[in-house]
């Protein structure tokens, strides 16, 4: 008879490494007891929990990292994970430890993050669903981020000293109740605000997983001096807010006058060694990846699968937040369309794992001025044809050759998705539509909403149907797009909703007038 404790520390922060091994939580205990679990196995790979209370830790002057480290298991971890080509076929035997510094398979193609899926199986959908709600909102580190607070599913052989986290992700997911019902007739309208977040955007969910590798790899001596990327700016704010953190250098790649100032203060601020390039986007990324094949600096673009493994757990949390329900449907705007793939492979590990019994269909939006995906989908997945992206307020989505291009159409097809677009017109008018009922939202977020209103007015999307729109970045990184709409200083735009503010004399009769004006006022009483 084989005997092992393990210490159920997401419940306690005496230990965050260890895994409980319970088959069948009791919610109410899980979320207020601290326990020890023992298991006792019978030889036959059948095991039976006892649990026991423990006393809470006394207080010290240690930090949470410390607490962490003080009571980090003995225990052998069950869980591990390995990159592999992209769809491989089953009988393909490639692979690569995640501690290899490696971008592409011997064929050239994508990696993929591969899970142990039979060790995960060991644990029922009800085993997983109570340990990460038993981590929400806790302290203990690392899980209390919304990404490692599923580490077994992310990274889970990484050391808890390595991990590099602002407590990033556990975004709002909110009910878009008047936009919902105003602009759409739907009263299950929801928005995931990925854009607050520690720099304003979902690219943190992925930079925390990356950028803690880089920090394990450099502990273990590989030859990496920095983390370099080609940005339209969300990217190069996580990757350089991260890398800070850690204290490792950060290159970032960015096309002259592109991106916001917002967007381009950041990895500034956060002391990166920016390089302004007189290119594009697609023009920044083959420089980058020419640049890592030949100088130790680790690439952190979507092309490296890591940080779709951070990313993946926005669309966990989605379910979690509907208290492990699917939603009908669930809209992304897409760029370099490494996105799509990941609240795709979210979602079905959730499915494959039992937490939820099927997946949403999944929405692709892009701008019509960046929108290969789109034609390669209307053109009925025949041969996609890169393009050159033209100038668009989304600027984030600005891509012509998205590197994930094959794990987005592989998505969308698995889940009976659809891709849509929005014209400059379409995405800034969506966007103040949005603005218009209380929030405060990035134009990517009006492609997004853009298709919405596109899929309700085909009836493909029903009125009752739960919808979650994605917000990949914060309102604020835009304000100028929305100064300039108010404004109506955007050339050949009506600019139909916008609001500009009314000159007035320091008069009281004059402030009277155009207030009574404004009462009485066929727009303020609709």
């Amino acid at each position: 008879m084989a005997s092992s404790s393990l210490f159920n520390a997401s419940l306690s922060p005496l230990n965050p490494n260890q895994h409980p091994i319970r088959r069948h939580p009791s919610p109410s205990f899980l979320r207020h007891r601290p326990v020890v679990v023992s298991c006792t196995s019978d030889g036959n790979n059948n095991t039976t929990p006892i649990e026991t209370s423990v006393k809470p830790p006394r207080r010290t002057e240690n930090t949470i990292r410390d607490d962490a480290r003080l009571h980090r298991s003995s225990a052998v971890n069950p869980f591990s994970a390995k990159y592999v080509p992209f769809n491989a076929p089953p009988n393909s035997t490639e692979h690569y430890s995640l501690d290899e510094i490696v971008y592409r398979s011997r064929s050239g193609g994508l990696l993929d993050v591969e899970h142990d899926m039979e060790a995960l199986k060991r644990f029922d959908g009800a085993y997983w669903r109570d340990l990460f709600d038993s981590r929400v909102g806790k302290s203990t580190w690392p899980y209390g981020s919304g990404v490692w607070s599923k580490k077994e599913w992310v990274l889970p052989e990484i050391d808890d000293d390595d991990i590099v986290s602002a407590f990033e992700g556990n975004s709002n997911l909110f009910w878009a109740e008047r936009f919902g019902k105003q602009f759409l007739e739907m009263n299950d309208l929801w928005v995931k605000h990925c854009g607050i977040s520690h720099t304003g955007s979902f690219k943190d969910l992925g930079m925390t997983v990356l950028v803690s590798q880089v920090n394990r790899l450099r502990k273990m001596n590989r030859p990496v001096v920095g983390v370099g990327c080609a940005s339209t700016g969300d990217t190069s704010a996580a990757l350089s807010a991260y890398c800070a953190a850690a204290g490792i250098p950060s290159i970032v790649f960015l096309p002259a006058n592109k991106i916001s100032m917002a967007q381009l203060v950041q990895p500034i601020a956060n002391g990166a060694f920016v390089l302004s390039i007189d290119t594009d986007f697609d023009g920044c990324m083959k420089l980058i990846r020419e640049v890592t094949s030949e100088l130790p600096i680790y690439l952190a673009n979507s092309l490296n699968s890591l940080r779709l493994e951070g990313q993946k757990t926005a669309a966990i949390e989605i379910l979690q937040q509907f208290d492990w329900q699917a939603p009908e449907w669930v809209i992304v705007p897409g760029g370099n369309l490494g996105n799509i793939y990941a609240f795709y492979k979210g979602f079905k590990m959730c499915q494959e794992l039992g937490l939820v019994d099927r997946i949403p269909r999944l929405v692709c939006a892009q701008a019509a001025n960046a929108n290969p995906l789109y034609l390669h989908y209307k053109s009925g997945w025949k041969d996609f044809k890169p393009m050159t992206a033209s100038t668009t307020f989304a600027s984030a989505i600005q891509i012509g050759d998205p590197v994930s291009i094959d794990r987005a159409v592989y998505a969308l097809k698995q889940c009976d998705g659809i891709v849509e677009e929005a014209t400059e017109e379409e995405l800034m008018d969506a966007m103040a539509q949005a603005d218009s009922t209380g929030m405060f939202i990035c134009p990517h977020t009006g492609v997004a909403l853009t298709a919405l209103f596109k899929l309700r007015k085909q009836g493909v999307i029903a009125p009752t149907d739960r919808t979650v729109v994605v917000s990949t970045a914060h309102g604020l990184k835009f304000t100028q797009s929305k100064v300039d709409y108010h404004s109506k200083a955007i050339p050949d735009m009506a600019c139909r909703f916008s609001n500009p503010p009314v000159d007035v004399k320091a008069d009281f009769g004059a402030v009277m007038d155009v207030l009574k004006n404004y009462l009485g006022s066929q727009k303020l009483r609709s």
